[in-house]
């Protein structure tokens, strides 16, 4: 592990990470190199090094907006903070790897999250390494930013429940490189259409897209698709961008598809929009020049078209989960993915890199495969099972 993340780690830290992940007096969690698989009806899918890499990110982000307004440096920068824990109140521990060159000798620095979100300073550096604090907070407690106190807490150490599954860690295989780095960052600021595209997001050597054919679904839909869409989903087939922007199968003709999709996408909008209609003004698929709707993020996003006139030249416009409806983008799809890739995109509903991000971090295309689309069905039937079988024995004593 420390060959891995490239730091020595505590001696007081590996002594404790022998009993694996705790859940420190209720109320605080210490990680431990481990990891977890996700499995049906359990969403605490778990990898350390990643936990690492998103806590060091979120807090960076968020650090930039409240005072001092500068974000410290985050291992693997050199004497960056380096998380350890959190607790159940959303604010996150760290060691200041910059105090000393020995790891033993490292102060905790706590983000009180409360303080970040009323906007205020939220940094905390102690004087104790990590025994120290935690036996303080048992004990006495800490005063916080806010004027909180985070402790004293019981004296209880159990593993942590939302990783009862945890395994150890071991490094991931690397990846054979694909495209050469150098080339895909050339690519952040050269290059156009989809063969950049193919240099930033590499697609699958196998594209899946489902079993029907476009003529089916063009005659299902009662309209052909943009060809610029036809030629991207060749490419590339279902899945998913970035991490965060979805493409459906194309041509599945089950609930997974573009065809079903869409016309759920369309009955939703159009219940919000006889509710609220100053809040959804577009017409929706089928309705003439109607949203229809092809992808979706992470966050709840739908991106899709408005079909006005000749599909080659239906705008592309995002329907956005959080914020207000804007109007159509101004470039196409392919264009559109490029400039979100290369930080150029200022529209509602695209996530955004912070300054610091390393875009080659994140930019890449993950595809679906049918293996994934029945394994997502079995685990929808599963999950409707629960609620048609037989309840009508009271449960055993003691389950919830």
């Amino acid at each position: 592990m420390e060959s891995h993340v490239g730091i020595a780690l505590p001696s007081d830290y590996k002594a404790l990470a022998a009993y694996g992940p705790l859940d420190i007096g209720d109320f605080v969690w210490l990680y431990t190199p481990c990891v977890q698989e996700y499995e049906f009806n359990r969403l605490d899918a778990f990898d350390y090094v990643g936990w690492l890499e998103q806590t060091h990110r979120h807090c960076r982000i968020v650090a930039r907006t409240v005072p001092p307004h500068t974000p410290p440096p985050f291992h693997p920068s050199e004497g960056g903070l380096l998380a350890w824990g959190s607790t159940r109140s959303s604010s996150y521990l760290f060691w200041d790897t910059s105090a000393s060159k020995d790891p033993d000798r490292w102060p905790v620095v706590i983000f009180e999250q409360d303080s970040a979100l009323k906007g205020d300073n939220p940094w905390l550096t102690l004087d104790t390494p990590l025994f120290e604090t935690l036996t303080l907070i048992l004990s006495e407690g800490i005063s916080l930013p806010s004027g909180q106190i985070l402790g004293p807490l019981l004296p209880v150490a159990r593993r942590t429940r939302f990783l009862r599954a945890a395994t150890p860690w071991t490094p991931p295989e690397k990846s054979p490189e694909r495209v050469p780095e150098n080339e895909r960052r050339a690519a952040l600021t050269e290059g156009a259409g989809l063969a950049a595209l193919r240099l930033l997001a590499p697609p699958p050597e196998d594209p899946y897209l489902g079993e029907l054919t476009w003529e089916e679904v063009f005659a299902t839909l009662g309209t052909r698709l943009p060809s610029e869409y036809v030629e991207l989903m060749d490419v590339y087939g279902t899945g998913c961008f970035s991490g965060w922007m979805r493409f459906v199968a194309p041509l599945r003709g089950d609930r997974y598809g573009l065809v079903q999709t869409a016309s759920v996408v369309s009955d939703g909008y159009r219940d919000l929009r006889e509710s609220f209609p100053e809040d959804f003004p577009l017409a929706a698929w089928p309705e003439p020049g109607g949203f229809l709707a092809f992808a979706n993020s992470i966050d709840g996003d739908e991106l899709g078209w408005l079909t006005q006139g000749d599909p080659d030249r239906w705008p592309v416009i995002v329907y956005p989960r959080h914020d207000d409806q804007g109007p159509p983008l101004p470039g196409t799809l392919t264009e559109t993915l490029l400039d979100w890739m290369r930080g150029r995109l200022d529209a509602a509903g695209f996530a955004t890199l912070d300054p610091d991000d390393d875009p080659l971090e994140f930019l890449g295309f993950v595809p679906n495969t049918a293996d994934d689309f029945a394994e997502l069905e079995r685990e929808r039937r599963e999950w409707e099972s629960q609620f048609t079988a037989d309840t009508s024995e009271p449960p055993a004593q003691g389950t919830a």
